[in-house]
């Protein structure tokens, strides 16, 4: 479930929001109604930009390592099938639930 709050929690509920990242869980701000940003620990934010950086360079090395190269027409199609994929593998998991 997500956690939603209005940015003034921020001002008025500090200590809250602060336990609610601590546990892992990320806090989504609106302002007037509308969501604006999300906080998160310093410690998920560094593992996801770890993450993409290592995906980063595992792609620096794999370019590196073959002449071979796609269009983004051809990418995009490639992670949508990917996707559709991943999303009928998941339905057919939870289809027996």
């Amino acid at each position: 479930m997500y956690n939603i709050r209005p940015i003034s929690d921020l001002r008025t509920k500090l200590h809250e929001i602060e336990k609610t990242i601590g546990a892992g869980e990320p806090v989504f701000l609106t302002k007037n109604g509308r969501g604006t940003m999300v906080v998160i620990s310093i410690e998920d934010y560094y593992a996801l930009v770890n993450d993409i950086e290592r995906k980063l360079d595992e792609a620096d090395r794999i370019a590196a390592e073959t002449t071979t190269r796609y269009s983004f027409e051809e990418v995009h199609e490639r992670v949508l099938a990917k996707l559709n994929e991943q999303e009928t593998i998941k339905n057919t998991d939870t289809a027996g639930i």
